[in-house]
């Protein structure tokens, strides 16, 4: 299977979720990934729900709204790129920026 953000998204993250719902429970957040490039897409990830964390498309109120590239995406799942160097070289973006949550993030991420 070709690594996507799709496939992270939408499969990848909700299993470590099942497989870890006290992440869901720590994140307590609604958040919208933003995912720029040829395989882009808008998906919303909603940990303040016991299951159907991810939804294609914008829904609800985020907290924060993420931005990243497509590859860049895949790179940072793939521990290719850190989270962090990407945020400072502006590829990784957290609308507004909440370090708390960017951190919960993190842990699901990587």
């Amino acid at each position: 299977m070709e690594d996507t953000a799709k496939s992270i998204l939408e499969s990848e993250i909700p299993a470590l979720l099942q497989s870890k719902p006290e992440l869901a429970k720590e994140i307590n957040a609604v958040i919208h990934f933003n995912i720029t490039g040829d395989q882009g897409g808008t998906w919303t990830l909603d940990c303040t729900k016991d299951s159907n964390w991810v939804q294609s498309g914008a829904q609800g109120t985020p907290k924060m709204t993420i931005v990243v590239s497509d590859q860049d995406f895949v790179k940072i799942r793939r521990k290719q790129l850190n989270a962090q160097m990407a945020a400072m070289q502006g590829k990784l973006k957290f609308k507004p920026m909440d370090m708390g949550l960017a951190m919960k993030l993190g842990k699901l991420l990587s």
